[in-house]
This record gives C-alpha cells, sequence and structure tokens, in this order.
C-alpha cells in the first residue's frame, strides 16, 4: 500500500512539474511598435495611447505581452531599419503610423500582421484594397485627416476674417506632407485664398527661418502639416506663431495645448489607443485582412483662447459657439 502511495506521489509530482514548465514556456506574444517622433526618454502621447490601450485590455508589458520598441527621433530616414530589425525578431503584430513606415513594413514582411494608423485615404493611396476587406497582411485604423484640409482653410478664415494670405508649414522631405500640400493647394483654389508655401527640411527643420520667410512675404496666418519630424516641434512652432503674432490652424490638438490657436481633427490619441483592440483581435485569431479599416466617428473643433488674446485676436461669437473644446 505504501508502494502504491509513493507512485501515485511520484506520479502527482512529474505531472505539476510538466504543467509548471508548460505555463513557464508559454510563449508571450511579441509587439514590434515604430515611432516616427518619440524618444526612448519621452515618448509622446501616442505611444503612451497604445500603451493604455493595451493596459485597458489586461495586457501588461514584460508579464503577458512583449513590446519592442523603435524611435526614429524624427529621422524618417531610419524608419526602413526600424521595421526591418523587427521584421528579423520575428514580432508576432507590427504597429506602424506613418507613410514612410508602412511602405517599408509593406515591402519588408507579407506574413507578419501589420496593423497601420495615418491620417491617409487608404483606398487613395493604395495602402489597402478597400475599407471593408483591407486584403494582404494588413488593417488599419485613418484618422482621415487628408480630407480635412478644406475645412481648416474655413474655419480660420471664419475664425480671422482678416487672414488674407496663409502659409503652409510643412516638411518637403517627407511624403505624407507632399499629399498633404497638394490638398491645401487645391481647397485654398476653391476658396480663393491666397497660399504661402514654408517649407522645412527634418530631421533637424529650420523653423526660425520659415517664420521669417513668413514675415516676408506678409502671410496673415499659418497652417502646420503635421508629420514626425513637425511633431517633435510643437512647442517651438507655437511659441514662433505667438512671437510673430500669427493665428495658427493644425492639425491635431496636441499643438492647440502647446500653444497653437486652433485644431480640426479627429481625435488621433484615441486611434492609437483603437490600435491596440485590433492588435488584440490578431493575437486571438482574426486575421488581419478580416477587419475591416476604422474610420472616426467624429472631429474635434479646439480653439485656445489664451494665445488668441497674446496674439491680439478676438475669435467670432459664433465660432466659439463650434468648437468642441476651448482652452482659456
Amino acid at each position: 500500500m505504501k508502494k502504491l502511495f509513493r507512485l501515485f506521489l511520484i506520479i502527482a509530482l512529474l505531472g505539476a512539474g510538466a504543467i509548471a514548465e508548460a505555463q513557464q514556456t508559454k510563449k508571450i506574444p511579441r509587439i514590434g511598435y515604430v515611432s516616427g517622433s518619440g524618444d526612448p526618454n519621452t515618448p509622446i502621447s501616442l505611444d503612451k495611447a497604445f500603451q493604455q490601450g493595451l493596459q485597458d485590455l489586461g495586457y501588461i508589458e514584460g508579464k503577458n505581452i512583449l513590446v519592442e520598441y523603435r524611435y526614429a527621433e524624427g529621422n524618417l530616414d531610419r524608419l526602413p531599419g526600424l521595421v526591418a530589425e523587427l521584421v528579423q525578431l520575428k514580432v508576432d503584430v507590427l504597429v506602424v503610423s506613418n507613410l514612410p513606415a508602412i511602405r517599408a513594413a509593406k515591402e519588408a514582411t507579407k506574413t507578419i500582421p501589420i496593423v497601420m494608423v495615418t491620417p491617409l485615404d487608404p483606398v487613395a493611396t493604395g495602402l489597402v484594397d478597400s475599407l471593408a476587406r483591407p486584403g494582404g497582411n494588413l488593417t488599419e485604423l485613418t484618422s482621415l485627416g487628408r480630407e480635412l484640409s478644406g475645412k481648416r482653410l474655413e474655419l480660420l478664415k471664419e475664425a480671422v476674417p482678416g487672414a488674407s494670405r496663409v502659409g503652409v508649414l510643412w516638411d518637403s522631405n517627407a511624403p505624407g506632407p507632399v499629399l498633404g500640400f497638394k490638398e491645401y493647394e487645391a481647397a485654398a483654389r476653391a476658396l480663393k485664398i491666397p497660399l504661402q508655401s514654408l517649407e522645412v527640411r527634418g530631421p533637424k527643420p529650420d523653423l526660425e527661418r520659415a517664420f521669417q520667410a513668413a514675415a516676408k512675404s506678409r502671410t496673415t496666418a499659418i497652417i502646420t502639416i503635421t508629420n514626425p519630424v513637425l511633431g517633435r516641434y510643437q512647442k517651438q512652432i507655437a511659441d514662433l506663431a505667438i512671437t510673430n503674432r500669427k493665428p495658427s490652424m493644425c492639425e491635431t490638438s496636441a499643438y492647440v495645448e502647446a500653444g497653437c490657436l486652433m485644431s480640426y481633427a479627429s481625435n488621433y490619441a484615441e486611434s492609437f489607443r483603437r490600435a491596440a483592440v485590433f492588435v488584440d483581435k490578431i493575437l486571438k485569431g482574426t486575421k488581419p485582412a478580416d477587419i475591416p479599416v476604422e474610420q472616426p466617428m467624429k472631429f474635434e473643433f479646439v480653439i485656445n483662447l489664451k494665445t488668441a488674446k497674446q496674439i491680439g485676436v478676438t475669435i467670432p461669437q459664433w465660432t466659439l459657439m463650434k468648437a468642441d473644446k476651448v482652452i482659456r
């Protein structure tokens, strides 16, 4: 009887050991995340929004999920190399958020699922086959930021009726802003608003020279086309606009919080938080091609009245009534 008990005990211990070992060796999913603007020491709000999205779904980094972060720090030339590193690591999902990184990811792998977050129209730019069925190994969340160029010009003209010439601050060294500038050109022609190109080049744009050019050409207002390069200089752009007393329209509310006058956009940070939901679906077995492209449900108009006071601009009451958020 004692021998039989010992035998059962040995079997039980061996079984428990096997279960424990299986639990320890269970594969933890690994995500590859590429940030165009952030850096390891100062992740930007979009990076934090993605991290929060993972936490909301019960993922704890280092415990039940691993995230391999790669930061371009505003240097877009680094993006293909960073994407290649993550592909070589054989991550389970890639999360990319700007056109150079998206194109690099599409070229680097046909098997690793890709979650894209972009302001571009994904069908018009050829990133996906259709909104309902993206196709291939990718899916997307789009903020449709490029589609709002005309509306931004309209709101700027309404808020600042004296804005006779609008300068567009953009990084001419990047593909996304090139498309964006063309959108503003078309919208300005339709609205009969003179446009002035204020080109800078990353990764270290000469913003002071751009504002000097704006003053020389008698530009009366500024629109900033955001991208990973200019996203690192939100406060400097806002400060220069205030110093030069230029009303500024920006493409995300983060610029307004930094001091720009106004923005009209979807909640871009929310798109990054939602990207975690897409990652979760893929890790649970859904193919990215079967996840429809998600579009924003709402666009937000944000005004900074503190900035308006600093530059001597009075926002009309009917324009203020349209705002979703007013910073006082």
